[in-house]
């Protein structure tokens, strides 16, 4: 447990203490734990994953206020600031949101970017606007916010979390003990809620299915751009999130390279966890 901005952070470890640090960043609904299958085939890294705010057993406050980016981005930054600045950060999922916030508003915090199946917010704004697939793909964060959906998604042990998780996805990792060790995290007093708070703070907006929103809010490259070297590693089979958000990219991230992985979905990191590894050691 560390203390940082004077809350409770879980942290996750692996490797030798006088390696190089590697901070990872999990995302919805997983915590740092879930990246022991990558991290054990890092064996050159001292591989740091915490509990981000609102889940496993770092600090979750009650209040949607409290999961505002630029906070969960001040946490990780503080984080990164004790391990001797700047470092590389591998992030999943929501992580990724936060991996580019430090990228953007902090750059000299992160030496390099991997992102793993997750979305720049300028890109990904742009398209759940349009009303297309992505639009359709993202319905089920209207589901999120909505305040019954604590008791939709932790009745039957979880069942309703663990649809959501699958998604038309391959949940086949997701069994025995390490279940047992995900339903334990999302037991824990205000977690649940925490984590879901994570969409309910986000200004995201996105258009019915066929319904453009008007005049979206997008962020524009010279506002969001990301100068350190950036991998993106990308499970093609993903149904969450499309490959249509990574079009223009580049216009973000001038120093970017895209890793496309047949066979592989959005839980592409329990998936094909050697292949994963392989490409974050040698862009590192």
């Amino acid at each position: 447990m560390i203390s940082l901005n004077s809350h409770d952070f879980h942290l996750h470890r692996w490797g030798a203490p006088d390696a190089p640090p590697l901070l990872m960043l999990h995302g919805f609904p997983e915590y740092g734990g879930a990246w022991d299958e990558v991290a054990t085939r890092l064996p050159r890294w001292r591989s740091i994953a915490p509990d981000q705010r609102g889940f496993g057993q770092s600090w979750a406050p009650a209040e949607v206020a409290a999961y505002d980016l630029r906070l969960l981005v001040a946490d990780m930054a503080a984080l990164i600031e004790t391990l001797g600045a700047p470092v590389p950060v591998v992030a999943h999922d929501w992580g990724a949101v936060v991996g580019y916030g430090l990228a953007i508003w902090r750059p000299e915090l992160v030496s390099r970017l991997v992102v793993i199946n997750g979305v720049h917010p300028g890109p990904f704004q742009r398209e759940v606007a349009r009303g297309g697939a992505q639009s359709a793909a993202s319905a089920y964060i209207a589901y999120l916010r909505d305040p019954r959906a604590e008791d939709r998604l932790s009745r039957d042990g979880f069942e309703g979390l663990t649809r959501l998780f699958s998604a038309n996805m391959d949940l086949s990792w997701l069994t025995g003990a390490r279940r047992d060790a995900y339903v334990r995290e999302w037991s824990r007093p205000g977690v649940l809620t925490g984590m879901l708070n994570w969409y309910r703070a986000s200004p995201l907006r996105v258009a019915p299915e066929g319904q453009p929103i008007a005049n979206p809010h997008i962020l524009p490259p010279e506002a969001g751009q990301v100068r350190c070297p950036h991998l993106v590693i990308w499970g093609e089979d993903d149904t969450a999130l499309l490959p249509e958000t990574l079009d223009g990219l580049e216009a973000y991230c001038p120093d970017l390279r895209i890793e496309r992985v047949a066979g592989a979905d959005h839980w592409i990191c329990h998936q094909q966890p050697d292949r994963v590894a392989t490409l974050i050691d040698s862009f590192l």
